[in-house]
């Protein structure tokens, strides 16, 4: 009976243990989370330190690296890339830190990903075609340099030179026709990057279109 007693005693004690970790575990994990939003390079590190994943995510499956892209903090990336954290996790919806960068216009973020090697095409989406989607002609021409593919299809059906056509971004469909994006190619519906320049009422864009070969 002692010996019973005893047992029983040491898991209550056991299991007291645990729900005193847990929570502590929870509070140093909301506040690496606060750290990375608020840009908070400090408490980051300490965070990691204590033992922290630096392939953290968050509930949406968002990586510390994403977060810190996202918000354009170049020098808490720099810090998450020294600490090896993983280029291309994917959050839920399928972005990763470079997309997201790409998508706001982070080209000094931009930069230091594709210098640690984070790949520039993901099956979906691409992180060109959120450049493009977020106008930035300068992060587009980064991207393109690294080897991005200028006609890679989006779950859309659309390249990225017909996403820049439909919102009349005349810089970046330029710049995609100088890197040899094909102005001929049409979606299963028929639309291509010119109707879709007509449509929207872009003569400009549209003429840039006609020059490189697009047929109405």
């Amino acid at each position: 009976m002692k010996d019973t007693g005893w047992r029983f005693t040491a898991v209550l004690l056991l299991l007291g243990g645990l729900a005193c970790v847990a929570p502590a575990s929870a509070g140093i994990y909301e506040d690496l989370l606060k750290a990375v939003d608020s840009g908070d390079s400090a408490t980051v590190m300490a965070s990691l330190q204590r033992g922290m994943d630096v392939n953290t995510v968050d509930r949406s499956g968002n990586s510390l690296l994403l977060l810190a892209a996202g918000n354009g903090n170049r020098a808490l990336v720099d810090v998450l890339l020294a600490q090896r954290a993983r280029l291309d996790v994917r959050n839920n919806v399928g972005d990763t830190a470079l997309m997201v960068a790409a998508l706001k216009g982070h080209k000094d973020i931009v930069q230091s990903l594709l210098g640690a090697g984070a790949e520039t095409d993901q099956s979906g989406w691409t992180a060109l075609q959120y450049a493009v989607i977020g106008g930035g002609a300068d992060v587009a021409t980064l991207l393109i340099a690294n080897g991005a593919k200028v006609d890679a299809l989006a779950p859309n059906g659309m390249t990225a030179l017909m996403l820049a056509a439909k919102s009349g971004n005349r810089q970046v469909v330029k710049l995609l026709l100088a890197a040899k994006a094909d102005a001929r190619f049409s979606t299963s519906d028929g639309s291509t990057a010119l109707k879709l320049a007509v449509k929207g009422g872009y003569e400009e864009v549209a003429t840039l279109l006609r020059r490189a070969g697009a047929q109405e």
